[in-house]
């Protein structure tokens, strides 16, 4: 028997095809998860994660998170599959889109500068002299970031995909919706500038009368 944690050696049968594969977990010391195996299957065969029905001794696994150990799969057990693979029209689509989605990591690391620097500001960790032109200059990035993740939202927008591109539209949909997340702490946040600015600015004014 495989010590707790140890790879475990399945045998995978889609179709006409056979994969053997060791499943390890992805977490030290941890067990090796379905969400583990799930994620090998597709890498040998080519079916999509949430589009596999994995069958063990006629019944269907389905909690991603379990232990395979939880599931009573075992060293050298057989596991079927059932599932539809994306045609390489599919995938080069879903390339498209993931390459979009490290677009929008980057731009979301820039909004996340923004906010840190703003968060300074507000908390007193600048010179009062300071603070108008760095508030100048966060508002004019935190407005060209909001462009830039519109401008994203455009490219996505023009990835148009055909009705059975399941994968695909299920990416493009969970990335809208990031992109949306983002836009709307664009938009708090260069609201947030913008109070800051005018009480600065009621601030000079009240000293200069």
């Amino acid at each position: 028997m495989a010590a707790p944690g140890a790879p475990l050696t399945v045998t995978v049968t889609y179709s006409n095809e056979k994969h053997s594969i060791q499943v390890a977990s992805q977490q030290e010391d941890g067990e090796p998860t379905l969400q583990d195996m799930a994620v090998l299957i597709e890498q040998v065969t080519g079916v999509p994660v949430p589009f596999q029905k994995l069958i063990y001794k006629g019944r269907s696994l389905k909690e991603l998170e379990q232990p395979l150990s939880a599931l009573g799969v075992k060293n050298g057990c057989k596991v079927m599959l059932i599932g539809k693979r994306n045609s390489p029209e599919e995938e080069a689509e879903l390339k498209k889109l993931k390459d979009l989605e490290k677009s929008v990591e980057q731009i979301a690391n820039k909004l996340e500068e923004v906010n840190k620097e703003f968060t300074s500001i507000q908390k007193g960790f600048l010179a009062k002299d300071l603070q108008a032109e760095a508030l100048k200059q966060l508002d004019k990035r935190i407005k060209g970031t909001a462009e830039q993740f519109m401008k994203i939202l455009e490219q996505i927008d023009a990835v148009n995909l055909p009705e059975n591109f399941s994968d695909c539209k299920l990416k493009k949909k969970g990335l809208v919706k990031r992109v949306q997340v983002f836009l709307a702490q664009c938009d708090t946040i260069e609201g947030n500038i913008g109070q800051e600015m005018d009480k600065l600015q009621s601030k000079n004014l009240a000293l200069a009368e």
